[in-house]
């Protein structure tokens, strides 16, 4: 199974995008794609039309749109899991300490990744991000 872990703009800007790669690949996980990516408009609605209808939407847009984003599909058994474990809760006042969000996220929205939540969504932001290849 396959899933995105993608890094916000914030963190590329500030240069701390590979630390969180090596970070990812010290807890073992193998990356098998990795891109920077500027996303547009149209591809960052489509890649979070589920929050179409949330107040969050159109300033989640803006900011994915704000500065390249770093793209790793990441390959493995239970994948997804682990590596939303890895990653922490959305809120990094409450992730638990050495995940991602704990170390990197400085609030709700500027939470310093965005992680797969389901294998359905997997599929469909990595060929968002990655091509239908």
């Amino acid at each position: 199974m396959k899933t995105l872990l993608m890094i916000k703009p914030d963190i590329v800007e500030n240069g701390l995008h590979g630390e969180i790669i090596a970070f990812v690949l010290r807890n073992r996980f193998r990356i098998t794609d990795l891109r920077m990516v500027s996303m547009d408009k149209a591809m960052a609605e489509r890649f979070y039309e589920v929050h179409k209808n949330k107040d969050f939407f159109a300033p989640l847009v803006e900011y994915v749109t704000s500065g390249p984003v770093v793209a790793m599909e990441i390959d493995g058994e239970n994948v997804i899991t682990k590596i939303r474990s890895l990653v922490g809760a959305t809120d990094p006042v409450e992730a638990k300490p050495g995940t991602i969000r704990h170390m990197y996220g400085i609030s709700i929205r500027n939470n310093a990744v965005h992680a797969s939540d389901s294998p359905e969504a997997a599929k469909k932001e990595l060929a968002i991000v990655f091509g239908d290849s």
